[in-house]
């Protein structure tokens, strides 16, 4: 074991690269086990590596046509998903409905 107390400053400092790349080497070692483990796997099931590939698009969602508009602003528009903009929250507290700001 290493007395870390009777190290200069200098060596310390080598000690904490080494230790770096250590794990650093390490962590792409255990990468490249779990990919090709990944890949064995996936070649006994009769998949391709574009197939593997397909699983990591991301599917985007298209964007929402507007729902609400602003009876004071019609520049001011919401889709009704997410939070209620300010302006939809104060029409309802002032006694309007939702069927009131619809487009």
């Amino acid at each position: 074991m290493i007395d870390l107390e009777t190290l200069s400053l200098k060596e310390l400092k080598q000690l904490q690269k080494s230790v770096e790349t250590a794990i650093a080497n390490f962590k792409d070692r255990e990468r490249r086990a779990a990919l090709a483990e990944v890949e064995a796997f996936a070649r006994e099931k009769g998949l391709a590596p574009g197939d593997l590939a397909d699983l990591l698009t991301r599917r985007t969602r298209k964007p929402a046509a507007p729902k609400y508009a602003n009876p004071e602003d019609a520049s001011q528009t919401w889709t009704g998903r997410g939070r209620r903009p300010r302006w939809v929250l104060a029409a309802l507290d002032a006694g309007k409905s939702l069927e009131d700001l619809a487009i």
